[in-house]
């Protein structure tokens, strides 16, 4: 697969049809484990259509939890 131009990558950030409810990004084409969100100052978000950045993703919520279950309570 041919790496996207800007212009392709700027059309999947702007267009609709790859935002569900205006938040979460869903575009098959898409590669990138984590694309820019609409508002770049916001940072990344993940792709649901890409297998890769949902493993990510889910990696990532195990970690959160596992140190909020594991980790001492600081008062």
């Amino acid at each position: 697969m041919e790496k996207p131009t800007k212009e392709t990558l700027e059309n999947w950030k702007n267009d609709d049809k790859y935002w569900i409810w205006g938040c979460i990004y869903y575009n098959p084409e898409d590669q990138r484990i984590l694309p820019p969100k609409r508002i770049a100052w916001m940072g990344w978000t993940v792709n649901f259509a890409n297998k890769k950045s949902l493993l990510v993703f889910v990696a990532m919520l195990i970690i959160a939890i596992a140190l909020t279950v594991f980790l001492p309570n600081h008062k």
